[in-house]
């Protein structure tokens, strides 16, 4: 997929090593944790069957031009306040924050879902993440409630994609 911007690539085992790279950069770590080489392995191919299984998954986000990864985001199914439901995030390296990405990854997410009939989006982050939840209200979600998400205050925001 293409936006103005950005290539987006599935993300599966064959990027293991892009996306090990990625959560390497100090603002992604900073709320994913530093992760291993092994732990990307592993996202990798979960995130992999996602896509088979779901027909929904992350993508990196490449600038088209430069191909310069930037970050990663879209669309997965997230057990939330006691539902399966279709959740979309993002991360964008810290060297572009403020740029627009996160925003046209939200996007590219949400036409995904629109394509597919979905009637619902949920997206969470930490609570203080101050940044992603400006996303979220850029793109027209509705704050919900906060929750615990890993034993953590998570805020909860949704958005209707119509009948």
């Amino acid at each position: 997929m293409e936006t103005e911007r950005l290539r987006l690539s599935p993300i599966g085992p064959h990027l293991t090593d892009a996306l090990y790279r990625l959560h390497l950069d100090p603002g992604i770590a900073r709320w994913y944790g530093e992760w291993t080489r092994a732990e990307a392995e592993a996202r990798a191919a979960e995130i992999g069957r996602s896509w088979q299984r779901d027909g929904v998954g992350k993508w990196l986000a490449h600038h088209r031009q430069s191909g310069e990864l930037l970050g990663r985001g879209g669309l997965s199914y997230q057990d939330v306040d006691g539902a399966r439901r279709l959740e979309i995030g993002w991360a964008v390296r810290e060297a572009h924050w403020g740029s627009g990405y996160a925003t046209e990854i939200g996007l590219a997410g949400l036409a995904l879902a629109r394509e597919l009939g979905a009637k619902e989006v949920v997206a969470f982050t930490e609570v203080h993440n101050v940044r992603s939840r400006a996303v979220m209200e850029r793109l027209d979600f509705t704050y919900c409630h906060d929750f615990l998400h890993r034993g953590e205050p998570f805020a909860l925001y949704a958005i209707s994609l119509g009948d």
